[in-house]
């Protein structure tokens, strides 16, 4: 046996048997935990920016899992531009990811940092003179993983958006280990901001998993965009993760049956 992987056992005479060394304990117990943690299959789902139908997307994905009869477990680590509904404040995506679900547990659960400015999840906490915790937005999902069968995750913003002094939206999903289901609009420049969201997540330290990409049309095809005749296609051709589905405007499904199952047991 190697030094190193003596270092971690020592022989006890007194039970002629080798015992693990207290110090290596705190490793194997970490070990355990991201192993229970990873138990619960996911799916983070990420825009390429701001107000591209991410939420859209993450409901439709919530309630085909709801259909199959699968307890589904939704998570927003923050939201900023929340209404105010009496002394609280109310995620509208959150809200629509809650209700997609079925309403599970409870709704504050699904977002249990919110903000009123329409801004950063961090700039917006600065307005109320608070700051974004940044342990909660890792732990909160817990209550998710406990009670589901499958967690779907909602980021804020693009991939690279920040949700904390420190933190990105990519950083969370790094923690939390599901594949990424990356939402791209289909309008002109969609080519451009899907691959450097592709290559943003390939080129962490470590790489995250991309299930696929959903191309959603933010507009009506008839809006004059010549674009969205031909995104997919480009898509299709340039990105290494498949264009999983299409979205069309105001559609209530997607144009092709998708199994989200297998898709976050890939990672």
């Amino acid at each position: 046996m190697s030094g190193s992987a003596m270092s971690t056992l020592e022989l006890d005479p007194r039970r002629k048997t080798r015992r693990r060394n207290p110090r290596a304990r705190g490793h194997y117990l970490l070990r355990d935990v991201e192993r229970r943690a990873r138990a619960t299959c996911g799916l983070f789902v990420v825009g390429t920016d701001t107000g591209v139908g991410k939420t859209r997307v993450a409901a439709l994905i919530v309630a085909a899992l709801a259909r199959a009869g699968l307890r589904v477990g939704v998570y927003k680590p923050a939201a900023s531009g929340c209404r105010r509904v009496g002394k609280a404040l109310v995620s509208d995506d959150a809200l629509a990811l809650w209700k997609a679900a079925g309403e599970p547990g409870q709704l504050r659960a699904v977002c249990p940092q919110r903000f009123a400015a329409p801004i950063a999840p961090h700039l917006a906490a600065r307005e109320e003179r608070k700051e974004i915790n940044a342990r909660l937005l890792r732990s909160g999902i817990d209550y998710w993983r406990k009670r589901s069968d499958i967690v779907i995750v909602e980021g804020a913003g693009g991939l690279m958006s920040p949700v904390g002094e420190r933190d990105y939206v990519a950083d969370l999903a790094e923690q939390f280990g599901f594949p990424l289901v990356v939402v791209a609009p289909n309008r002109i420049g969609t080519i451009n901001s899907t691959l450097l969201t592709l290559i943003a997540a390939a080129a962490r330290p470590k790489p995250l998993p991309i299930a696929g990409i959903v191309l959603n049309d933010v507009f009506p095809r008839d809006n004059g965009d010549p674009a969205v005749h031909f995104n997919r296609m480009e898509l299709e051709t340039r990105c290494v993760p498949p264009v999983l589905a299409h979205l069309a405007f105001e559609a209530s499904d997607f144009d092709a049956p998708v199994d989200w199952v297998r898709i976050a047991t890939l990672s």
